[in-house]
């Protein structure tokens, strides 16, 4: 515990307007307020690296979800990684490292049971906010709970080369199966067959992906892992074989329409072929993520997974390098250094 601290200053993104399309710097107010003192049972953090997910530009939106929509005026959510500088909660001290809901700012001031203690000695922080925090965990259980994939069969991922898909295909590797990634760009393909040991990778910007998927997949797919929806979602559902399982993580290809969603096409391909079509949030696990961070450290130390991270500077860049995940510039986790 410490006293009150005064001289924080608070650099914060507050949500201006509901964005309509792609998210422009004018839906955000940037602001530095004095950081609000911790009350009873709450810590204040010095942000670090501020996680950037396709997830926040849904969180933008009005509407029923599986998650109250960030309200006009608020600090733009976002999960996080800080430095507790003063703390008014039992088991929580100044110096300790943790992760949580911190949101795109400088200084958060929060309820302590809102965030888990980290051992920044186990791995480079960035980490936490990668393999071993949001991403690594949807990965994890989105394919093996939901995808439950068999050794010998065939897994394939779409932005195999994001936070999540990238950590997907290694861990199908990992489990015997045969993978093939989708990417946009010669350099991303090359990426996760020479960097991260995919078996085949499919350039959705260049190649005719059904072509591609018949020969790349001889024997059919069996577990799709979807992070992009629209087209690719259709033309996946068109290769699928008996009891297939298609796990719909994220459908970013569908997240800046100003038009409805798209839906499958192809979506008898799951009757004819008694396929299982389920979506994913990464918070129904929540309980079960200790299970999932100690394998992929595990991985991850053995040398088995391998994690990138794309680290930008600067909180005031933060409109502007959002986008970088929907024109696909990003390699691996996008991540915000404070």
């Amino acid at each position: 515990m410490t006293d009150k601290m005064t001289d924080h200053q608070n650099r914060q993104f507050r949500l201006a307007h509901r964005p309509v399309g792609p998210v422009r710097r004018e839906d955000f107010t940037f602001r530095v307020d004095p950081a609000r003192a911790p009350e009873a049972g709450e810590i204040m953090v010095a942000v670090e690296y501020i996680s950037l997910d396709p997830a926040m530009r849904g969180w933008m939106n009005e509407g029923r979800s599986y998650i109250k929509p960030v309200g006009i005026g608020e600090v733009m959510r976002a999960g996080a990684l800080g430095t507790v500088v003063e703390s008014r909660a039992a088991g929580f001290s100044p110096g300790d490292v943790v992760t949580g809901a911190l949101g795109v700012q400088s200084v958060a001031t929060l309820a302590a049971k809102d965030c888990v203690k980290v051992d920044a000695g186990l791995a480079p922080k960035p980490l936490f906010l990668s393999a071993l925090g949001m991403p690594g965990m949807t990965a994890y259980f989105g394919l093996l709970a939901v995808g439950e994939p068999k050794p010998g069969e065939t897994v394939v991922v779409s932005a195999a080369a994001g936070a999540v898909g990238a950590l997907v295909g290694q861990i199908a590797k990992i489990k015997g199966c045969h993978v093939v990634g989708l990417a946009g760009g010669a350099a991303k393909c090359r990426y996760i067959v020479d960097e991260l040991g995919f078996d085949a990778a499919i350039d959705y910007k260049s190649e005719p992906v059904p072509a591609r998927l018949r020969e790349t997949c001889p024997k059919g797919i069996d577990v799709y892992f979807d992070n992009v929806g629209g087209q690719i979602l259709d033309d996946c559902l068109a290769q699928i074989n008996l009891r297939a399982r298609i796990v719909i993580c994220g459908a970013i290809s569908q997240y800046n329409n100003t038009t409805p969603v798209k839906g499958p096409s192809n979506y008898l391909a799951l009757l004819v072929n008694r396929a299982r079509m389920q979506g994913m949030i990464v918070f129904d696990y929540a309980e079960r993520y200790a299970e999932g961070a100690q394998a992929m450290a595990g991985w991850l130390a053995a040398g088995r997974l391998k994690s990138r991270e794309d680290i930008v500077d600067g909180l005031e860049t933060f409109p502007d390098t959002l986008q970088k995940l929907f024109t696909g510039e990003n390699f691996g986790k996008l991540i915000l250094k404070v």
